[in-house]
């Protein structure tokens, strides 16, 4: 969406009146990767807003013609950018997110910014301190190379059936990479590497704030990128929070193209129910 168009669409769901839902997307993604759970969310009474992280391109052919726009951005850059768009919503907004877009939606639930909260297989936040080895070998792509701390950085197709869609068969897994692969910013996965070593990291979650809101953490049973130790143990360190309801579910036979799959509906199933419950 073009600046313009999210303007629009902001203050379309101001007057709507609906209680707005925010999806942030990962790395590798584009906000497109989002369009079905909108509609679904859409059609249950809820306002979507599907924004991109900054510069996104608006498709994925635009997208791998010109990779540099994804080049030099943050994990607080881009949290940056969520939190000033929701601020000029007129109510707080359900915040769903993926990847490194769950570390961005825990982020703002930490800045008591959402109502309620969904992190999809999140990229770890300072403080998760497992290191599976299916999560090295997932990132090697761009931590293999100090050089791709500045760059955009594209997967190949080997690269991302291990990454994304190890839990798929082939003729799906080709589909979902010709459909919605796109080149990612290295930044915010170094960032994350070196996360617990830097007490001022960006990726600083405030699991404690009782203004934090009910969370859910959705873990896929065979995620690579993401395993089950991962967001279990942010589930630990969330769970703290005496203010607030948090849960955590593995959905079985899922890996970390879970939210674009063909078994997406499942997950936004889930979601969706325990958004109802708060929002």
């Amino acid at each position: 969406m073009s600046v313009s168009q999210i303007e629009q669409r902001i203050e379309e769901i101001n007057a709507s009146g609906r209680p707005p839902v925010v999806f942030v997307h990962g790395l590798w993604l584009l906000p497109s990767s989002w369009d079905r759970w909108a509609a679904v969310f859409e059609e249950a009474g809820y306002a979507p807003l599907t924004p991109g992280w900054p510069d996104d391109p608006d498709t994925v052919e635009e997208a791998n013609a010109h990779p540099e726009v994804f080049a030099g951005k943050s994990v607080g850059q881009v949290a940056g950018h969520f939190a000033e768009l929701i601020g000029r919503l007129a109510r707080r907004p359900a915040v769903i997110g993926h990847s490194f877009g769950g570390l961005i939606t825990q982020i703002l639930a930490g800045r008591g910014l959402s109502a309620v909260s969904v992190a999809i297989d999140p990229a770890p936040f300072r403080g998760v301190l497992p290191l599976p080895i299916s999560s090295l070998r997932s990132a090697r792509p761009v931590l293999g190379n100090p050089a791709n701390y500045h760059r955009a950085v594209p997967l190949t197709f080997e690269q991302f059936r291990y990454a994304f869609a190890n839990a798929v068969g082939e003729e799906e897994a080709r589909d979902l990479y010709r459909t919605y692969a796109v080149p990612a910013p290295g930044e915010p996965l170094f960032q994350a590497a070196v996360a617990n070593l830097n007490p001022w990291s960006e990726t600083r979650v405030d699991s404690r704030n009782p203004e934090r809101g009910p969370l859910l953490l959705i873990s896929g049973e065979k995620d690579h990128t993401v395993p089950w130790a991962l967001t279990n143990a942010a589930y630990k360190k969330q769970r703290r929070n005496e203010a607030a309801v948090t849960e955590i579910v593995e959905i079985p036979g899922r890996g970390h193209a879970l939210t674009i799959d063909s078994g997406w509906r499942e997950v936004a199933d889930t979601a969706l129910a325990f958004v109802r419950r708060f929002h």
